[in-house]
């Protein structure tokens, strides 16, 4: 069955907001990303969740260069952080696999309602 063919526009307002967020809020684009993917452009829940990280690479790049421009960065934490982030990355991926795909949105649902509670409080 062939896809249809994307809207580019869509695609381009999904990316333009998925940046400025990541570069505004310092949070990774997978806020923006995956509801986007799986409401709007129709992609199964485990294809937007490592489509969403393979965009917030690039994104954060750019990000964390206009935040080192500003003196806003700390590299020894940074690097602290994400030497156990990666292994944590590592585990989660692995674990995604066998989470089917209601369950991993429902997850992923409670995980945002408790963030978003946290940052109000």
């Amino acid at each position: 069955m062939k896809k249809e063919t994307p809207n580019y526009f869509l695609l381009g307002i999904i990316g333009l907001l998925t940046g400025f967020i990541n570069g505004l809020l310092g949070i990774g684009g997978g806020t923006i990303l995956i509801p986007s993917m799986v409401f709007l452009l129709g992609e199964k829940q485990h294809i937007a969740h490592g489509t969403s990280l393979s965009v917030i690479l690039p994104t954060a790049l750019i990000s964390s260069i206009v935040y080192q421009a500003h003196n806003h960065m700390d590299w020894t934490l940074a690097l602290k952080i994400a030497a156990s982030g990666m292994l944590g990355g590592y585990i989660g991926a692995k674990l995604m696999q066998y989470i089917p795909a209601q369950r991993l949105k429902q997850i992923f649902g409670i995980f945002m309602v408790l963030a978003g509670t946290r940052m109000l409080f």
